[in-house]
């Protein structure tokens, strides 16, 4: 009986040690797309007035959790049914995530930017301001489905080899951390103003240590947006190369002499520009028809 009770003391440590290993590994995989759906939900969160980023923000960090609760069950099933769609969907997700990389660089090169509007600045009645946070929220909810999606499967796809006890536990601990972690700092990047504005208000003196603490929380906080939607863009293109070169056959012993990460980028940008070339020629052909 004693031996029993200590052979499954032994059996939940040695699940336990495969789930902290494996964690760590999925965690490197997904640090990509976190890295961009941090810059992209700051992005949504700001512009509003101070009063109004934190609703909006529970509201979208609300529907992750939904967008997380759908996605899991229907991944853990087609794990243990179907694996091969596993990885037939990894790979179709590197490919999204390629064509969002060129395609943000593409348009940062080559379009005219879009002006941001800061909301806070408008004057808009109670109605309009609720409609306007409703589609914001909703287009937030949407984006983070996509990358949950992508989220999940990459994280899923570092655990495939392992009992499906670690595969549940690893997986929805990525997930949690996903939706916990990044809307967290969203929250803390997105206040970073407001705090800027209290500390300069604080201070009687123009040049004092809390006046220039405050100038500079301001002043960082659209530079920290814009940093991480670059540093976001470059990690997918990273993570969608990595893809491929892990899962496709033909592109694993690709340029094979060069370090991996030039690799993974390469095959990033690769992959993205043919399918944002695919995809603008489907569109012209649809626009002509139309």
């Amino acid at each position: 009986m004693a031996s029993g009770f200590f052979a499954l003391l032994d059996d939940i440590a040695s699940i336990m040690d495969d789930v902290a290993a494996m964690s760590k590994i999925a965690t490197k995989k997904t640090a990509g797309i976190l890295g961009d759906d941090l810059a992209v939900n700051a992005e949504n969160a700001s512009g509003f007035a101070s009063s109004r980023e934190l609703p909006v923000l529970w509201a979208i960090t609300k529907g992750s959790l939904l967008n997380k609760i759908i996605i899991l069950p229907i991944a853990f099933l087609l794990s243990a049914f179907f694996p091969t769609a596993i990885i037939v969907i990894l790979i179709l997700g590197g490919i999204y995530l390629a064509f969002e990389g060129v395609e943000k660089i593409f348009h940062y090169f080559f379009q005219k930017q879009k002006t941001i509007v800061d909301y806070a600045q408008k004057t808009l009645t109670e109605v309009e301001i609720l409609k306007l946070e409703k589609t914001k929220v909703k287009s937030a909810i949407v984006t983070d489905f996509i990358l949950s999606i992508e989220i999940v499967i990459i994280a899923l796809g570092t655990v495939l080899d392992k009992p499906l006890s670690v595969q549940i536990i690893v997986v929805s601990l990525i997930a949690l951390l996903a939706t916990v972690g990044v809307y967290g700092i969203v929250a803390l990047i997105v206040r970073m103003d407001e705090v800027g504005y209290k500390l300069i208000k604080m201070s009687d003196k123009e040049k004092s240590f809390s006046a220039f603490t405050g100038n500079l929380l301001v002043s960082a906080l659209p530079i920290i947006i814009k940093s991480l939607s670059v540093i976001g863009t470059i990690a997918l293109l990273l993570v969608a190369g990595g893809i491929f070169s892990h899962n496709v056959s033909l592109l694993h012993h690709f340029l094979y002499e060069i370090p991996s990460f030039v690799k993974d980028f390469v095959l990033g940008v690769g992959v993205g520009i043919i399918a944002l070339l695919l995809v603008t020629f489907f569109n012209k052909i649809i626009g002509k028809k139309v």
